[in-house]
């Protein structure tokens, strides 16, 4: 792999989440950090992502399948192939699997670091 062409591959991603996922943004060797993040993830027929919850706005680009989000415990509209799902931040979030082949999407997610929270008496680090 060079510094600046590489291939979506599944054989290249590690278990986070639940699910597979390759890491894109950052990459390895690349100069500076940029302001965004992004993964592709792979999801199995039937299966579930682990419940995820970010101070990090995220959107989903679907490469191939179809599934359905539930966000904050509710069920969303499904999606297939081709769709972009927008995941607000702060809201729990759980990818559905919905079909009977493999889900897969590239996540983009701003800021790159989530940022730290705020509480009345402390500053919690994300």
């Amino acid at each position: 792999m060079s510094d600046r062409h590489f291939r979506i591959d599944r054989s290249a991603a590690t278990e986070e989440f639940g699910l597979a996922c390759q890491r894109l943004i950052p990459w390895p060797g690349g100069d500076a950090e940029p302001p965004v993040g992004a993964m592709a993830c792979f999801l199995e027929p039937g299966g579930d992502s682990d419940p995820d919850c970010h101070n990090q706005d995220e959107v989903m680009i679907i490469l191939s399948g179809s599934g359905s989000v539930t966000l904050d415990g509710r069920p969303e509209p499904p999606f297939r192939t081709g769709d972009v799902v927008v995941l607000p931040r702060n809201r729990e979030h759980v990818v559905h699997n919905t079909g009977d082949a493999e889900l897969s999407w590239v996540s983009l997610y701003w800021p790159l670091r989530e940022p730290a929270v705020r509480t009345e008496n402390e500053e919690v680090a994300a």
